[in-house]
C-alpha cells in the first residue's frame, strides 16, 4: 500500500493563495480517481469498522476540555506552534481542537503531543496539503470520508473537522494495535516503512512533549511518558 505522506511538490507550493488554487485543482483530479483506487484496494483508512468510529466523533463535535488544563496546554504549546502557524486565530483553533479531541470523555486517551507531531510531519500544519494518494488537510485524511459521513468535501480543508476525523482514525488504530504507537502510526499512514513512524515519534519526544499528562489521572501518568511507545 503506498504511503500517504504529502506530496512535497504540491504541499510546499501551497503557501500562497494563487498556488493554493492549483493545489485545489490537483485535489479534485485525485478525487476523480478515488473509485478506481478503492476498487484496487490501495487506499489506507478503509477498515469497514472505521466508519462508525469517525461518525461518532463527528456527531459529538464539542469541546469537553477542563478550563485550567486547556489553558496550561495553550500556554505551553502556543509558542511552539507559532513558528509554523503565524495566524493567531488558526493557531488557537488547532490547539483547542487537538486538546479536546484527544481528551474525549468515555474514549481512550490519545497523547495530544503525538497528534501535534503528526500534524507537523503530515502537513506542516498546512490545511491545503494534498498527498500523492489524495489525502487532504492537516492530518491528511482520505477524501472518501466526507461522503461516507454525510459531509461536504470542502470540510477536509477546515481545521476542526479534519483534526476530528484524524484523531478518531488514530484512536481506532491505537486500540486495534493495543496501544503500540509505532504500529498505529504505520497503519494510519498506510505504510510499514519505518521512516514515517520514526519521524513522528522523534518530533513528539523532542519538540511536542511536555503537556501530555494534562487532564489524566495520576495513576496512569507514568505509563504515558512521551518516550514510551505504548502508553496505557
Amino acid at each position: 500500500m503506498p504511503s500517504r505522506r504529502r506530496s512535497n511538490g504540491c504541499a510546499s507550493a501551497c503557501g500562497t493563495e494563487p498556488r493554493r488554487a492549483w493545489c485545489a485543482l490537483g485535489a479534485l483530479l485525485l478525487l476523480a480517481l478515488l473509485p478506481a483506487f478503492a476498487r484496487a484496494g490501495v487506499l489506507p483508512q478503509q477498515d469497514p469498522q472505521l466508519r462508525a468510529v469517525v461518525a461518532q466523533a463527528i456527531h459529538q463535535a464539542r469541546c469537553f476540555a477542563d478550563r485550567y488544563d486547556s489553558a496550561v496546554w495553550y500556554t505551553l504549546m502556543e509558542p511552539k506552534l507559532r513558528r509554523f502557524v503565524p495566524d493567531d486565530k488558526q493557531r488557537l483553533q488547532i490547539l483547542q481542537t487537538v486538546y479536546c479531541e484527544t481528551h474525549r470523555p468515555g474514549s481512550a486517551f490519545v497523547p495530544p503531543g503525538l497528534v501535534m507531531a503528526m500534524l507537523e510531519v503530515e502537513s506542516r500544519f498546512d490545511p491545503w496539503a494534498v498527498s500523492s494518494a489524495g489525502a487532504v488537510g492537516l492530518m491528511q485524511v482520505m477524501p472518501f470520508w466526507p461522503e461516507q459521513l454525510g459531509m461536504q468535501r470542502y470540510q477536509l480543508v477546515r481545521v476542526a473537522p479534519n483534526i476530528r476525523m484524524g484523531c478518531a482514525i488514530l484512536r481506532y488504530y491505537l486500540q486495534g494495535e493495543r496501544r503500540d504507537i509505532r504500529r498505529a502510526l504505520e497503519r494510519y499512514n498506510g505504510t510499514i516503512a519505518r521512516g514515517y513512524a520514526d519521524r513522528v515519534i522523534s518530533r513528539w519526544t523532542t519538540y511536542w512533549n511536555g503537556a501530555d499528562d494534562l487532564g489524566r489521572p495520576a495513576s496512569v501518568r507514568a505509563a504515558a511518558a512521551p518516550g514510551r511507545q505504548k502508553p496505557s
